[in-house]
C-alpha cells in the first residue's frame, strides 16, 4: 500500500467534490450569527473550521473560490502547487511545501473570494495538507468555476483553466 493510500485509510479520508480527499477535524462550537457576518453569507457559520486535505499525482483541485479566508498547512509528502487568480487578474503559483527553498511555504493564506486550485508539483507522489477556514466553510460558500467564464475573465492563463477546471 502506498503512503498517500495509507494516510486515506488512517485518517479516513472521503474524496472531496473539487478533486483528492478530505476530512473534516474541527468546526468551532463557538458560532457567529449571521446579524455579524457580511450578507454573502446567507447565514450563520461557525468561527473557524478545519480539514485534512490530500493530493495524489495526477489528480487536483478544480480552480474554485470561497467566501472566506483559507489558510493552508503543509504536513507530509510533497510539494503542492497552488495557483491564484486574484480579483485584479493577476496570477500567481504558490508552493505549499517543506525545505529550505525560497519559494517553499509552511503555509499560505488564500484570501476570501479569489479563484485557486492546486496541484502535486512535478515528480511528486502526494501532498497531504491541511487546511484553516475563518469564518467557518460552509458548502453553500463553494464555488466551483466553469471553464469558459472563468477563462474569459482570465484571458492569458487558458491554458491552465482549462486544464484544472472539472466544469465546461
Amino acid at each position: 500500500m502506498s503512503v498517500a493510500h495509507s494516510l486515506i485509510s488512517k485518517y479516513q479520508l472521503q474524496p472531496h467534490p473539487e478533486g483528492g480527499y478530505y476530512r473534516s477535524t474541527y468546526r468551532s462550537p463557538l458560532v457567529l450569527p449571521s446579524s455579524s457576518l457580511p450578507l454573502v453569507f446567507g447565514g450563520e457559520r461557525p468561527v473557524s473550521s478545519a480539514i485534512y486535505f490530500l493530493l495524489e499525482q495526477g489528480d487536483f483541485s478544480a480552480f474554485h473560490r470561497i467566501k472566506s479566508d483559507e489558510c493552508w498547512h503543509f504536513y507530509q509528502g510533497d510539494p503542492l502547487w497552488i495557483h491564484c487568480l486574484d480579483r485584479q487578474g493577476q496570477y500567481k503559483r504558490y508552493t505549499l511545501g517543506a525545505g529550505s527553498q525560497a519559494d517553499y511555504n509552511y503555509q499560505l493564506v488564500v484570501p476570501a473570494g479569489t479563484w485557486f486550485a492546486s496541484e502535486p508539483a512535478p515528480d511528486a507522489a502526494y501532498s497531504f495538507v491541511g487546511c484553516t477556514v475563518s469564518p467557518g466553510f460552509d458548502f453553500a460558500d463553494l464555488e466551483l468555476a466553469g471553464a469558459t467564464d472563468l477563462a474569459a475573465a482570465y484571458p492569458d492563463h487558458q491554458a491552465l483553466i482549462y486544464s484544472r477546471c472539472r466544469l465546461p
